[in-house]
């Protein structure tokens, strides 16, 4: 099947826009902007690991204000408490009687900063709203917006203080993206992008001229869902979970290297980040590349490696990319 793009659609014209102007800001990151899009398309959360500095928090606002959609930050603290995000109910001496507060959560866009500095009961807190799109507090629930979405960070080089996410746990989150730092041209021209900002700083600045409402994301949500899979290629990314539990039928290494395959969340998620992956591209159909493009990110927290694995010291990349290579393709 050609990889050529079909005719662009308005709304997808809209969506390469805005791709356009996140990299302007978001400079030497172009997989996490993508990443970030897919996982607004999809209708999923996202877990970004980075060093400080690498433009994570700045990434999520920069959509945010592009988005007509409320934004809120949360900074994760060892004594952070699960009503810190949830709300909790308080009471008004006026009425004489309770009423609940929302917390940050029902925000459209929530980003949670450093999410393993937080303890477990706080972390779960997240995740059940993240999962249940909903909060209950005592005998009454209460539904988060619609529009819905939640990008966590996780800081890898410091680790004194934190609280691992179980990975049963960490399974919500639609992708897992790691990111590195930028090469020299990209340092010279974050350089100058923040030196044009500090100066831009001291006057009013426009707000972006291209905003998309709630109404574009949902009418593009359905219409990624359109998006043509080919059965060999349905058949491919279910080959390609059941590899990750069956590792014994694609020899020895992969049996030594993974403890725990991928959950039936995994093949969900392939299936719609590449429908998502497909979509931004101007196609109206999945074509293979746009499963190894996100397979990584998909698998990364859902595969579990082996002590072996660690022993010999070959990441959860290496062992995707061996997935990658032994699966065959249709």
């Amino acid at each position: 099947m050609s990889d050529t793009p079909t005719a662009a659609t308005p709304l997808q014209e809209a969506f390469v826009r805005l791709r356009e102007e996140l990299s302007r800001g978001i400079i030497g990151q172009p997989h996490l902007v993508e990443c970030l899009l897919i996982a607004l398309l999809a209708d999923g959360h996202l877990l970004v690991e980075g060093a400080p500095g690498l433009a994570k928090t700045t990434a999520i606002k920069a959509l945010a204000t592009r988005v007509e959609a409320d934004f809120h930050r949360i900074q994760f603290t060892p004594d952070l408490l699960p009503a810190d995000l949830t709300g909790t109910d308080i009471f008004r001496p006026q009425t004489g009687g309770f009423e609940f507060e929302r917390g940050p959560l029902f925000h459209n866009i929530v980003l949670a900063d450093e999410i393993n500095r937080a303890p477990a009961k706080v972390q779960s807190a997240l995740l059940e709203a993240m999962a249940e799109r909903q909060i209950t507090i005592g005998r009454r629930t209460w539904p988060l917006p619609d529009l819905f979405m939640v990008m966590a960070t996780q800081n890898p080089i410091e680790q004194e203080g934190t609280f691992a996410l179980p990975e049963a746990q960490l399974d919500r989150f639609l992708m897992h993206v790691t990111i590195g730092y930028p090469d020299a041209d990209a340092e010279l021209a974050i350089l100058r992008l923040a030196r044009e900002q500090a100066r831009q700083a001291l006057h009013p600045v426009p707000p972006p001229s291209h905003v998309l409402r709630p109404a574009d994301v949902f009418a593009a949500r359905d219409a990624v869902l359109d998006v043509h899979m080919a059965e060999p290629l349905e058949l491919y990314i279910t080959q390609l979970v059941v590899a990750s539990r069956e590792a014994g039928k694609y020899g020895a290494e992969l049996v030594r290297w993974i403890a725990w395959g991928a959950s039936p969340r995994a093949t969900i998620a392939l299936d719609r980040c590449a429908r998502a992956r497909a979509w931004l591209a101007g196609r109206d159909y999945v074509v293979p590349d746009d499963i190894h493009a996100i397979a990584h990110e998909v698998l990364r927290h859902r595969v579990l490696p082996s002590y072996e694995a660690e022993a010999e010291g070959v990441r959860i990349d290496a062992v995707i990319d061996r997935l990658l290579d032994l699966v065959p393709l249709p």
